[in-house]
C-alpha cells in the first residue's frame, strides 16, 4: 500500500509540474520573435532590392 501511495502522489506532482510548465510560453514567445525577425529582414530586402536593382541597371546602362 505504501508503494502504491508513493505512486500515486508522484503522478499527482507530475501532472501538476506539466500545468505550471513554462516551456510553451518560451516556445511560443521565441516563435514570435523568429516571426518579426522574419518581417523586418522582408521589408529591409524588399526596400534595398529594388534599390539595389536600379543602382545595377544604371551601370549597366553605362558601360
Amino acid at each position: 500500500m505504501s508503494s502504491l501511495m508513493v505512486s500515486v502522489i508522484a503522478f499527482v506532482a507530475g501532472v501538476k509540474d506539466r500545468f505550471t510548465s513554462e516551456k510553451g510560453a518560451t516556445a511560443v514567445e521565441y516563435g514570435l520573435l523568429v516571426a518579426l525577425i522574419a518581417a523586418v529582414i522582408v521589408v529591409i530586402v524588399g526596400t534595398l532590392g529594388g534599390q539595389i536593382n536600379t543602382a545595377f541597371t544604371t551601370i549597366s546602362n553605362k558601360l
